[in-house]
């Protein structure tokens, strides 16, 4: 059935399973924002709320009422409860995890195995439901089919990118396959696509097309929480004089830490006091030579910092005193980072990408990703700029809000 504006579903639900199983694994990620955004908002409206989630024994399901008590864990007001036997026995390495799939159980109106999902969801939801997944999980064919076979089901589905498919030399070992039957589901069970740019849009459009079937495609900014800067969070505080820089994202191939690097090596050899680099983000894959440079290179100590497990407020804070926020990403769907810096009034350098035209305009500075000369020009220019850090082109630059996201797709669906 098409989704359509006009036509509210009698009630939504909500796919969390992304968050679940990122708990534990240390501060939230781009798309693990998307996903927690939806929870807030969708917790608040007047359509009935479900939320679907896969555990390690199944699916369960819960009304909107466990929609609050999960924002609440989920972002560290309230501590998960005790893990019970069945989390025990499922023996995960995070303690957390194994307490978060026993408050999902505790929470729960149904569980199920997962070949039980179709008739545990009849049971319980409404004709006319509408069902969102915003974190890339549960895309299988056989999810989406159970799902589609509800009375008047729709289906809408965030891709947030492509770069499995257009990249697969950033990706880790069988992803762009797994992205690829992904999308396949996606092209054959969606009744809409909602998309977080105009590239992202081209793209979907691009690798859907040969398959036959494009579902509907509408495009809606992602929004940007105001930052708030907490300096109390922030345990390791630049050194007092020293001008700073900050990247921000997971530490692997396509955002191209490799370029800064080597931009700092040759600073340090060149300056007796060179600007500090402060690396903010977990080790990811595929990337030996980096994570070996960022353990044994000897300029690393004085002028290079690796910090994993900040706050949204110890970034903020990190971020608002900084001479820029550097963003060399070779591929990117969306970039929440650099629109959170400019939102501070930070300036940008980043990567020439059609996404980073469409949402920063002429906010950023625009560099080559496989040019080190270039940055390091240019990192050179406002290490020694002696004027205040900051942009007043903030002012004139229109961050996305996440109202406006849900203006958009909540009309839809």
């Amino acid at each position: 059935m098409a989704i359509s504006t006009g036509n509210p579903p009698s009630a939504r639900l909500l796919d969390i399973t992304r968050l679940i199983s990122r708990v534990g694994r240390g501060p939230p990620t781009g798309v693990d924002r998307v996903e927690l955004a939806y929870l807030s908002r969708l917790s608040s409206d007047s359509v009935p709320l479900f939320l679907l989630a896969r555990s390690s024994l199944g699916f369960v399901l819960m009304g909107g009422a466990a929609a609050r008590p999960l924002l609440d864990r989920i972002t560290g007001i309230t501590p998960w409860g005790a893990a019970d036997l069945l989390s025990r026995l499922a023996r995960f390495s995070e303690p957390d995890r194994a307490a978060a799939e026993a408050d999902l159980r505790r929470l729960s109106l149904d569980r199920c195995r997962p070949a039980g999902l179709r008739g545990m969801l009849r049971k319980h939801l409404p004709r006319g439901t509408a069902y969102l997944n915003v974190g890339h999980s549960n895309l299988e064919a056989g999810t989406l089919a159970a799902i589609r076979d509800l009375p008047d089901m729709r289906i809408a589905v965030l891709v947030h990118d492509t770069i499995p498919l257009d990249h697969p030399e950033f990706s880790a070992r069988g992803v762009p396959q797994r992205f690829a039957a992904k999308l396949a589901a996606i092209g054959k069970h969606a009744d809409l696509v909602i998309c977080n740019s105009h590239a992202t849009a081209a793209d979907v459009q691009r690798h859907l097309a040969p398959r036959g079937r494009v579902p509907p495609l509408i495009r809606a900014h992602l929004g940007i929480d105001p930052p708030c800067p907490d300096f109390d969070a922030l345990a390791q505080r630049p050194a007092p004089g020293r001008p700073w820089f900050v990247t921000v994202g997971t530490i692997e191939p396509r955002k191209n830490h490799a370029l800064l690097l080597k931009v700092w090596q040759d600073l340090s050899d060149e300056m007796a006091a060179p600007p500090l680099l402060f690396i903010v983000g977990r080790r990811g894959w595929r990337n030996e030579d980096v994570f070996r440079m960022l353990d044994t290179a000897p300029f690393m100590e004085r002028s290079v910092f690796e910090m994993n497990n900040l706050s949204d407020g110890g970034l903020a804070a990190l971020v608002s005193g900084a001479r820029a926020l550097l963003f060399p990403s070779l591929a990117e769907g969306y970039g929440l980072p650099p629109l959170e810096a400019a939102a501070l009034g930070v300036p940008v350098l980043a990567t020439d990408l059609a996404v980073y035209r469409e949402v920063l305009g002429d906010f950023a500075v625009y560099l080559d990703g496989r040019d080190p000369y270039s940055w390091r020009k240019k990192i050179i220019e406002l290490t020694r700029d002696t004027g205040t850090t900051g942009s007043a082109e903030s002012a004139r630059l229109a961050v996305p809000a996440w109202a406006d996201h849900f203006d958009i797709v909540l009309g839809h669906t």
